[in-house]
C-alpha cells in the first residue's frame, strides 16, 4: 500500500497508528483523539497553561538534581514554556471527556514537549524526560489547583475588586436619592439608592474574602506524589524543589500538600472553591434581580432607574428597550450553579487512591470562573457605570406609600398607625391629608420634621 504523506507513523505500548504529518502530538494523544470524540471541546486554554509551568519546573529541577543533563531540561524547558504561553494550543486537541485521570492530556503535553525539544536538536522521550519524576495521577490535580488559583488571581478576582469599586463610587455619587424599600416586594421603609448598592458592595466583599480563604487550599499542591502519593520514581528531593519552581514561575505562593495521598485521592480544594464560586452566582443573581426590577417599566413599572439602553428590545414591539445585562449576568449565575452540581458530583465519584472524574472538574471549574470574570466585568462596564437614577419620581413614591406610616408607631402607637394605613389603602387619601389634615395627630411643622429625607434614611430612636 502507497504511503499517504498526509500522515506518519507514531509507535506506542500498544502498537502503531497513524498521525498528521504536521501534528506534534504521539500516538497516544491520537489514541485519545480516536477514542474520544465526544463533545469537541478541548481541554481549556488555563489548563494547558499550567502543565506547561509544571512541566518546565520538572525540567528545571531535574536538570538541578543532576537528573537530566542540562542541555536536554533546557530544550524541555524552551518547549515547555512555549505551551504556557498558548503558542501550541492547536496540538492540544483532546477532548474534555476523556479518560478520568487526565492521563491522555497528560500525555498530550509530554508528547508535544518531546517533539519541539526533539526538533531543536536534543533527543527528548516523553516518558523518560518531559514526564521524569512524575505521573499523570499527580500531574492532573495539580493542573486543575494551579490553573484555578491563577484564573482566580490574575482574572476573576481583579475584576470583582473593580466591580465593588464601582459600585462603591456610584453608592456615593446616589447617595442623596431617596427611596421606596420593599420586603416581600411590598412597600417598606424608605433608603437611599447609595445604601441599596452598599448592601451589593458588602456581598461583593464577602465574595472575595471566601474565594481568598478557599483558594489558600488551591494552593497546597501533592506535586511529587506520582502514582499514588508515595513518591515512586520521584528523587525525594524532587517534591519540595518542584513546588518552588512553580511559585517562581507563577507569581503563585503554592505549597507542598502536607498529605500527598489526599492531594491525588481526592479534588476537597476543587469542591471547596466551586461552592464558593456558587456562593458569589448566588449574590450576583441577586444584584441582577435588583436592577431588573428597580429598571422595570419603565412607566409601568418601578422605574426607579435607568440602565443603559445597549439594544433593541422586541421584533415586533418599536421601543421597546430590555436590561440584557442583569439577563446574561442571571443565566451565567444558573451555569454557575449547574456547574458547582457537576464538581460536586464528579469529585465524589472518586474510589481509593484516585479521583477518575478529573477532567470534567476542569471543564467545570474553569468554565465557572472564566464565564463569570467576563459577566462581572460586563455587568461593571455596560450596567452599573452607567445608572441613571429618576429621583422625583422615586420621591414622589416615598411619600405616597403607606410604609412610611412605621415612622409615627412611636409617638402613635402601632393600632392607630395600622387603622390610617388602612384608610390610606382604602379610600386613596395620602397619609399626610390623613394625618395633618384630617386627623389634626401632627402640625404641618412636626411633618415636615418627621418625615424630612435625613430622619427617613437614619431615623432617630425615640422612646
Amino acid at each position: 500500500m502507497a504511503r499517504n504523506p498526509a500522515y506518519r507513523v507514531e509507535h506506542d505500548s500498544m502498537g502503531e497508528l497513524q498521525v498528521p504529518a504536521d501534528a506534534l502530538w504521539g500516538a497516544q494523544t491520537q489514541r485519545a483523539i480516536d477514542n474520544f470524540p465526544i463533545s469537541g471541546r478541548p481541554m481549556p486554554r488555563g489548563f494547558i497553561r499550567a502543565l506547561g509551568l509544571i512541566k518546565t519546573a520538572a525540567a528545571d529541577v531535574n536538570a538541578g538534581l543532576g537528573l537530566l543533563p542540562k542541555n536536554r531540561a533546557a530544550a524541555i524547558r524552551k518547549a515547555a514554556l512555549e505551551v504556557a504561553d498558548g503558542k501550541h494550543d492547536a496540538h492540544f486537541p483532546i477532548d474534555v471527556f476523556q479518560t478520568g485521570s487526565g492521563t491522555s492530556s497528560n500525555m498530550n503535553a509530554n508528547e508535544v514537549i518531546a517533539t519541539l525539544a526533539s526538533r531543536a536538536g536534543t533527543p527528548v522521550h516523553p516518558n523518560d524526560h518531559v514526564n521524569l519524576g512524575q505521573s499523570s495521577n499527580d500531574v492532573i490535580p495539580v493542573a486543575i489547583q494551579v490553573a484555578a488559583a491563577l484564573l482566580w488571581h490574575e482574572a476573576l478576582r481583579p475584576a470583582l475588586v473593580h466591580l465593588r469599586g464601582v459600585v462603591d463610587r456610584r453608592a456615593k455619587e446616589l447617595s442623596k436619592v431617596v427611596k421606596t424599600g420593599r420586603t416581600h416586594l411590598m412597600d417598606a421603609m424608605p433608603l437611599t439608592l447609595g445604601q441599596e448598592l452598599s448592601a451589593w458592595s458588602a456581598q461583593l466583599g464577602s465574595a472575595i474574602r471566601r474565594l481568598d480563604d478557599s483558594a489558600a487550599r488551591l494552593r497546597r499542591l501533592p506535586l511529587g506524589g506520582t502514582a499514588i502519593g508515595t513518591g515512586i520514581n520521584a528523587d525525594p528531593r524532587y517534591a519540595k524543589a518542584a513546588v518552588a519552581r512553580l511559585r517562581a514561575l507563577s507569581g503563585i505562593k503554592f505549597v507542598q500538600a502536607a498529605n500527598l495521598f489526599e492531594g491525588i485521592a481526592a479534588q476537597d480544594a476543587a469542591v471547596e472553591f466551586s461552592g464558593q464560586l456558587n456562593a458569589l452566582a448566588v449574590a450576583l443573581t441577586k444584584i441582577a434581580n435588583d436592577l431588573r426590577w428597580m429598571n422595570s417599566g419603565p412607566l409601568a413599572g418601578l422605574g426607579e432607574i435607568e440602565l443603559p439602553a445597549l439594544q433593541p428590545g422586541s421584533s415586533i414591539m418599536p421601543g421597546k428597550v430590555n436590561p440584557v445585562i442583569p439577563e446574561v449576568v442571571n443565566q451565567t449565575g444558573f451555569l454557575v450553579i449547574g456547574l458547582d452540581l457537576t464538581v460536586t458530583l464528579a469529585a465524589s465519584a472518586g474510589q481509593l487512591q484516585l479521583n477518575v472524574m478529573e477532567p470534567v472538574i476542569t471543564f467545570a471549574l474553569f468554565a465557572s470562573i472564566t464565564t463569570m470574570e467576563r459577566a462581572v466585568t460586563s455587568l461593571r462596564v455596560n450596567c452599573i457605570e452607567g445608572i441613571k437614577p429618576n429621583a422625583d419620581r422615586t420621591r414622589d413614591m416615598v411619600m405616597n406609600s403607606l410604609g412610611i406610616v412605621t415612622v409615627l408607631k412611636p409617638s402613635l402607637g402601632y393600632k392607630q398607625c395600622a387603622d390610617i394605613a388602612h384608610e390610606g389603602y382604602t379610600t386613596g387619601k395620602s397619609l399626610h391629608d390623613i394625618v395633618v389634615k384630617e386627623r389634626k395627630l401632627l402640625t404641618q411643622q412636626k411633618w415636615d420634621e418627621v418625615f424630612s429625607f435625613e430622619n427617613l434614611i437614619n431615623p432617630k430612636f425615640e422612646q
